[in-house]
C-alpha cells in the first residue's frame, strides 16, 4: 500500500526535467560545444585501446648468426647462403623464426634435400626486419618465440587496468560529479602514458600501461554519460551516435600517426598528446545538471541550465524556472542517500538489468576486440587494414542512427550481434587463398561489431537510473573489459586448433545477441532518475501519460514556457 501511494505521488513529479531541457533546446550550440570539447579526449581512446596493433607488432625475424662469423668459410658466404646453412625452413619455404642448426650445414648449399636435421632454439637472440617498424615491444625486449605470450600479455594487462578503472571512476563520478573526475582522468592518463613511453624494462612498461588503462577508462565512461545527460529525448540517439564518431576519427588518426611514427616510444607520446588540448578546453565543459538535481543541488543545476538557455538563445524560457521549482522536475527522495554498487542488486528488476547488461558488455567487447586486434589476418598492409577498419565504421554508424530512431535499441543490438557472429562464422570456411573475399566479409563483420558497440553505450546509459547511472556504466564497462582482456589471449588457442579462436568469437557474439532479447526497449522513453522508476510497469514511463513530446506540449502555458509545478 505504501509503495502504491509513493508511486502515485511520484506520478505528479516524475521526470519532467526532460521537458525543461526541451524548452531550452536540448540540441543546440550548448550540446554541440560539449561534444566538440570531449572529442579531443575521446579520440585518444581508440589510439590507446588499439595501440598494441603497432607497438606490439612482431616483424619478420630469425636467429642472430653473428656468433658464427669466424672469418672462415661462413664469413665468405652471402646473407642468403648463411641463412640456408644455419636456419631450417618452414613448410611454406620461409626461414624459421625460432630455430637454428647447432652447426652450419654447408652441404645444404648443394641443394640437398636433407632437411631432417637436428635444430636448437636461437642461441644469441634475433635479427629483425626493420623495414616497417623501427622499434616495437617485441624487438625491444625480444618478446618472440617462447616469449610471445609476454607480448600478447601487454594488451591483456592494459585492459585489466581498463576493467579496474571502470567501477572506480563510475563510483567517483556518481559521488563527486562528472566534470571533476574527468579532469582527474585527463591528468593521470597523461602522467602514466608519458611515463610508459620512457620505460626501461618490460615490467615497468606493464605497470605503467595498467595504470594508463585505469585512467583511460574514466575518460571513456564519464564522457559518454555527460554528453547523453545534456541531450533531450528526441536527440539522445543522435548524441550516442555522434559521440561514437570520435572513436572512428581516433581509429583513422591512429593509422595515420603510426604510418609516420614507427618507433613505439614516440608513437605512445604522439597518440597521448591530444589530452593536452583536452585539459585546456576543460574549463568550458559544464557539469551535468541532471546529476546536480539528483543530488539535491538545485542552485548549481539552475546555474548550468541558465548557461545552456543563454547559449541556445532560449533565456526567456528560464523566466519562470527557479531553483525551487526545479526541485519538482526530479524529486529527490533522500538528499543524504549515497548510492553505490550494492544498489545495482537492490531490487529484482535492477538485478536482472545488471546481469543482462553485464553479459551484453562482455560479449560485445570480447567480439569487437577479437576482430580489431587481428588486423594482420587478411594479408593486407597493416596500416591500410587499420584505416579501412576505421572507414567501414562510418556507414555502419549512419545506418545505426536511422535504424535506432525507427525500430529501437533492442532490435538493433540483437541484429548487429547475430550478424557479426555470422560473418566470423562464414570466414571459418573461406580458404586463405581467397583473401579478397575474406577481407570483405571480415570488414563487414568489423562494421557490425562497431555498430553493436555504439548501440550498447547509448542503450546502457538509457537503461540505468540517474542516481546509479555512472555506477551502472562503470560496472558494465568492468565486465566488458574483462572480455577485452581475455580476447587477445584467445588468439593463442590457434596452436590447439587453427580455427578455434574464430569459433569462440562467433559463438559468443550469437549468444550475447540472444541475451539482449531480455532487455526492455528505451526508444522515446524518459531517462529514469531513481531505482524505483524502473520497478514500475513500462507503460508508466513510455505510455501516453509519459510520452515526453505530448507531455511537453501539455505543460506549456500560454507564453510557450514550461510550467513546472
Amino acid at each position: 500500500m505504501n509503495y502504491q501511494l509513493e508511486g502515485l505521488e511520484d506520478l505528479l513529479f516524475k521526470m519532467k526535467f526532460d521537458n525543461v531541457l526541451s524548452e531550452i533546446n536540448g540540441f543546440g550550440k550548448f550540446q554541440i560545444m560539449i561534444v566538440l570539447i570531449q572529442s579531443l579526449s575521446r579520440m585518444t581512446l581508440p589510439c590507446h585501446f588499439l595501440l598494441n596493433n603497432f607497438i606490439a607488432a612482431v616483424p619478420s625475424h630469425h636467429c642472430d648468426l653473428s656468433a658464427l662469423d669466424d672469418e672462415g668459410v661462413f664469413g665468405n658466404l652471402t646473407q642468403e647462403q648463411r641463412l640456408t646453412v644455419s636456419i631450417p625452413v618452414e613448410e611454406d619455404g620461409t626461414p624459421s623464426s625460432c630455430k637454428m642448426f647447432p652447426e652450419p650445414q654447408f652441404h645444404l648449399l648443394s641443394n640437398s634435400n636433407d632437411r631432417d636435421l637436428a635444430t636448437v632454439p636461437c642461441q644469441n637472440g634475433w635479427v629483425y626486419d626493420n623495414s616497417t617498424f623501427k622499434s616495437t615491444l617485441a624487438t625491444e625486449w625480444d618478446l618472440v618465440c617462447d616469449r610471445k605470450g609476454m607480448n600478447k600479455a601487454t594488451a591483456t594487462i592494459f585492459f585489466i587496468g581498463v576493467m579496474c578503472g571502470a567501477p572506480l571512476f563510475g563510483f567517483l563520478s556518481d559521488r563527486f560529479g562528472r566534470r571533476a573526475m574527468l579532469m582527474v582522468a585527463y591528468l593521470s592518463t597523461m602522467v602514466f602514458a608519458f611515463t610508459s613511453a620512457f620505460s626501461t624494462s618490460y615490467v615497468m612498461f606493464c605497470i605503467m600501461r595498467f595504470f594508463t588503462g585505469v585512467t583511460l577508462s574514466g575518460i571513456s565512461i564519464i564522457s559518454i554519460v555527460l554528453s547523453v545527460e545534456w541531450f533531450d529525448i528526441q536527440h539522445r540517439t543522435f548524441a550516442g551516435v555522434i559521440v561514437s564518431l570520435d572513436w572512428t576519427g581516433g581509429n583513422m588518426l591512429l593509422a595515420s600517426i603510426a604510418y609516420f611514427v614507427n618507433d613505439w616510444r614516440w608513437l605512445t607520446i604522439a597518440v597521448t598528446s591530444p589530452l593536452v588540448l583536452a585539459v585546456i578546453t576543460w574549463r568550458w565543459l559544464p557539469e551535468s545538471a541532471r546529476w546536480f538535481l539528483a543530488n539535491g543541488e538545485k542552485e548549481k543545476a539552475h546555474f548550468y541550465l541558465e548557461k545552456c538557455a543563454k547559449m541556445n538563445n532560449r533565456s526567456k524560457c528560464m523566466a519562470e524556472i527557479t531553483p525551487q521549482t526545479l526541485t519538482n522536475t526530479v524529486r529527490v527522495k533522500n538528499e543524504d542517500k549515497k548510492y553505490g554498487f550494492v544498489d545495482l542488486v537492490r531490487t529484482p528488476n535492477i538485478r536482472k538489468l545488471a546481469i543482462c547488461t553485464g553479459i551484453l558488455w562482455y560479449g560485445v567487447a570480447f567480439t569487437y576486440y577479437g576482430i580489431s586486434l587481428n588486423i594482420a589476418g587478411f594479408g593486407m598492409n597493416i596500416y591500410f587494414t587499420q584505416f579501412i577498419y576505421a572507414v567501414i565504421e562510418l556507414p555502419g554508424k549512419i545506418m545505426v542512427y536511422y535504424f535506432l530512431n525507427k525500430f529501437g535499441r533492442k532490435p538493433g543490438q540483437v541484429g548487429t550481434l547475430l550478424l557479426t557472429g555470422a560473418c566470423v562464422f562464414i570466414n571459418i570456411f573461406v580458404p586463405q587463398g581467397l583473401w579478397v573475399f575474406r577481407a570483405i566479409v571480415g570488414l563487414f563483420g568489423k562494421g557490425l561489431s562497431e555498430a553493436s558497440f555504439t548501440i550498447m553505450f547509448l542503450y546502457t546509459t538509457e537503461l540505468y537510473p540517474t542516481v546509479v547511472r555512472q555506477n551502472g556504466v562503470g560496472y558494465t564497462s568492468f565486465v566488458g573489459r574483462l572480455g577485452v582482456s581475455i580476447a587477445p589471449l584467445i588468439a593463442l588457442l590457434d596452436d590447439v586448433w587453427e580455427l578455434l579462436p574464430a569459433v569462440i568469437y562467433s559463438l559468443v557474439a550469437v549468444g550475447t545477441g540472444l541475451v539482449a532479447l531480455l532487455l526492455p526497449e528505451t526508444l522515446n522513453v524518459r531517462l529514469p532518475e531513481f531505482i524505483e522508476d524502473i520497478d514500475r510497469p513500462r507503460a508508466e514511463l513510455d505510455g501516453e501519460s509519459g510520452n515526453p513530446l505530448k507531455q511537453a506540449d501539455e505543460n506549456r502555458n500560454g507564453n510557450g514556457t514550461v510550467e513546472v509545478t
